[in-house]
């Protein structure tokens, strides 16, 4: 967990004061355009509002669902396999992918936005396969093997995107 922190706020406090360097030494005449960072911010805004609608949804879902028992809030000890996540594995990652985008547009960083923030998107990927399926496995074991194969990591089918915006009850 305290990995995963640390490589969020490296993305995105690194991935802000880099881009905001290196738009001032070679991206100045669109990181100084105001109709470009008016754009970008409205842009930004809209959807760092839809990233938050999606991880509420997807982790009252989640709370509600996943778990058994008296464990702690953020455990889970139950695979969901039903509502958005028989659409996707990782509805919550979807969201979160575009968490730094959101970030890029708000800043109105051309650097961020173009070169940053697909390559930030690219490692969560990443790090999804290489630390959360496993974990997976190891906690749900052929159950999450089966469930691997029958859906996929994500889906943008609209039926989907719909699921994830379905505001979700809270958990008792």
């Amino acid at each position: 967990m305290a990995f995963r922190l640390f490589m969020w706020i490296l993305m995105l406090f690194g991935g802000s004061a880099l881009s905001l360097w290196l738009d001032t030494h070679w991206a100045r005449p669109l990181f100084f355009n105001l109709p470009f960072h008016l754009l970008s911010l409205i842009l930004g805004v809209a959807l760092l509002k839809l990233v938050l609608n999606i991880s509420r949804n997807t982790g009252r879902y989640l709370s509600r669902m996943g778990r058994e028992g008296d464990i702690p809030k953020t455990d889970t000890n139950k695979l969901v396999t039903e509502g958005m996540y028989g659409c996707m594995r990782h509805p919550m990652h979807l969201g979160l992918l575009f968490f730094p985008l959101s970030i890029a547009l708000i800043l109105g960083s051309p650097t961020f936005i173009f070169f940053l923030a697909p390559i930030e998107a690219l490692l969560m990927i990443l790090l999804i396969k290489i630390m959360e399926e496993p974990e997976a496995i190891r906690k749900f074991g052929d159950a999450y093997r089966e469930y691997r194969k029958r859906v996929p990591m994500f889906n943008l089918r609209r039926d989907c995107i719909r699921l994830l915006l379905e505001e979700q009850e809270r958990p008792s």
